[in-house]
């Protein structure tokens, strides 16, 4: 691995060392509490979209798959690049606050980051305003991982880069017949699609065009 990147670990690594205890175990917490936290927010802007108009429902449905399919996709790169862990392979760094992954589970990229920015990009399209929290918690996830020592600075650099790219890319092509969907799920006779797709907004959604002029058939003067 390239001799800036190692110093770079290392920097960070004895930084980790030179923390208070507790400010170690929060982060060691942080690298998997984050997962879950950001799992709680897909529920909930899930929640919030069932009332909103089908494509922000589709957004919201697509946040979590995009973040599926950007785990995947960050797979698929481990097991081709097979790069070997910082904790073991960087000489002189000081050792990983957790324990380092068994051989065979390989560092590039990183998977947390990957699924990190690809959840907090997804959240912020469905949801905008959640966007100053998810954005700063999946930088911070990511950093979390160098911190403890499980990965180089360049793993969850391009983790994140990954799960914002596959994010944004689905979205964009799915949004629209994800809101056909959605609105075949709203009218459809399934108690369960109905229930999942939610009511939907009050006087209208997707595929309404009113503008508040008169159609055919309206008297002209």
């Amino acid at each position: 691995m390239g001799t800036i990147d190692s110093d770079l670990y290392r920097g960070i690594t004895d930084f980790a060392h030179d923390t208070p205890s507790w400010f170690q175990h929060l982060m060691e917490v942080w690298t998997e509490l984050g997962l879950l936290l950001f799992a709680v927010l897909f529920v909930v802007a899930w929640a919030r979209a069932r009332r909103g108009d089908p494509r922000a429902f589709a957004v919201a449905v697509l946040a979590p798959l995009a973040t599926a399919v950007a785990y995947v996709c960050s797979e698929l790169l481990k097991s081709g690049i097979d790069e070997e862990r910082p904790c073991r392979a960087v000489s002189g760094a000081l050792p990983s606050l957790v324990d380092c992954p068994v051989y065979g589970d390989w560092s590039f990229p990183s998977n947390h980051a990957t699924i990190a920015a690809a959840a907090a990009v997804g959240l912020a399209l469905a949801w905008p305003k959640i966007g100053l929290l998810t954005v700063p918690m999946a930088i911070l996830m990511a950093f979390s991982r160098v911190f403890v020592g499980v990965h180089y600075p360049h793993d969850v650099a391009v983790g994140l880069l990954l799960g914002t790219l596959v994010t944004l890319l689905l979205v964009r092509l799915l949004t629209r017949p994800g809101a056909r969907v959605t609105e075949a799920m709203r009218g459809s006779g399934n108690g369960l699609a109905r229930w999942f797709a939610g009511p939907g907004p009050v006087g209208g959604g997707y595929g309404s065009s009113y503008d508040g002029r008169p159609r055919g058939g309206a008297h002209r003067r």
